[in-house]
């Protein structure tokens, strides 16, 4: 019999999830992190605009999440971007939504992540949490028969060995995997794909402090309250800069204050970790890589490097190959491979 193993990555900013495995091809997906409730189901009200969004009943109120839950956004951000946040409706909205466009009505297996600073006081909970029946919204329920959490760094280091055809030689090396998120900035020292529990941490210290920051100094140069955060996380991607009063404000402008954050992130690792001449591996994963790189090779100048192919889903494919090769020593059997 096929066992199903899926993963799903419920991160602050956003959730990335295992669409499909068709053969060998992991395929990810994801939306932000973002879970907008109302009273009664929008999906079936009169003139409801289709979008591609799921709404999931939890706990008496309906919860839309998905890749466009912007259009059903109202002017307050709706995230839980604290330590608790795995025991929010919230994230419970955002996993089943996961749950919901991965189009599985029953996971054998289903591996979630969290950042490092959680690992030991809430890896229990969680996959207590994660684990049973699912109402997903339409009539339809997903049941998940065992959950395992880790890391969300250690799915970035699974990831890693296989692009680079590493699973048996870094087995004999160390490795200081670096996850910059949006709110905690992650690090994982590892010996093999062994977690070194008291060298790896996390400190909020993400990409949500660059933008809030990069916020103020716009604010303060046009004298204004300038609070549009989605725009400046637009054109950090994108190279484009914002139009503010219908000109383009010149984001490197604020650039300078952004780096600062970096900086106070790395600084506060390299207090951590010791010996860094000792790392074979130093690898930068996580959707907010790109801005943290320039601190990180300035903290470790003879090191080259190292990153993945789509750093954004990097954790959450992890996972997936992780799970996988779990299910395979125990039961040596098979693997699901619905689209």
């Amino acid at each position: 019999m096929d066992l199903t193993v899926r993963a799903v990555d419920v991160g602050f900013g956003n959730t990335k999830y295992i669409s499909s495995v068709v053969g060998g091809e992991i395929r990810c997906a994801s939306f932000p992190s973002l879970a907008y409730p109302s009273m009664r189901d929008p999906s079936v009200h009169p003139g409801y605009e289709r979008r591609k969004t799921v709404v999931i009943p939890l706990n008496g109120l309906f919860y839309e999440v998905g890749p466009e839950v912007e259009l059903a956004a109202d002017t307050f951000r709706a995230t839980q971007m604290h330590d608790r946040y795995i025991e929010t409706p919230e994230y419970m909205a955002l996993l089943r939504g996961a749950l919901a466009m991965m189009k599985v009505s029953a996971i054998d297996l289903l591996v979630v992540g969290l950042p490092v600073a959680m690992l030991s006081s809430k890896k229990a909970s969680l996959e207590k949490a994660m684990t049973g029946a699912h109402d997903v919204g339409g009539g339809k329920s997903v049941t998940v028969r065992k959950a395992l959490a880790v890391a969300q760094p250690q799915g970035a280091l699974v990831d890693f060995a296989v692009q680079h055809n590493k699973t048996t030689t870094i087995e004999r090396e160390q490795s200081l995997i670096i996850d910059p998120g949006s709110r905690t900035f992650d690090w994982l020292v590892a010996r093999g794909m062994r977690l070194v529990q008291n060298k790896s941490h996390s400190v909020n210290r993400g990409v949500s402090d660059m933008l809030q920051a990069m916020a103020a100094e716009i604010s303060a140069d046009i004298g204004t309250p300038y609070t549009d955060i989605d725009a400046i996380d637009w054109a950090l991607r994108t190279g484009k800069n914002p139009v503010i009063y219908q000109k383009p404000y010149d984001i490197s402008r604020a650039m300078p204050m952004a780096h600062s954050i970096a900086q106070q992130a790395v600084a506060s690792m390299m207090r951590w970790i010791e010996a860094s001449y000792s790392f074979q591996n130093i690898i930068l994963v996580g959707g907010g890589a790109y801005l943290f790189k320039r601190a990180v090779k300035e903290a470790f100048p003879k090191h080259r490097i190292l990153e993945v192919k789509d750093p954004l889903h990097a954790n959450v494919r992890g996972f997936q190959i992780a799970g996988m090769n779990h299910v395979q020593k125990l039961f040596g059997t098979g693997l699901g491979a619905q689209s």
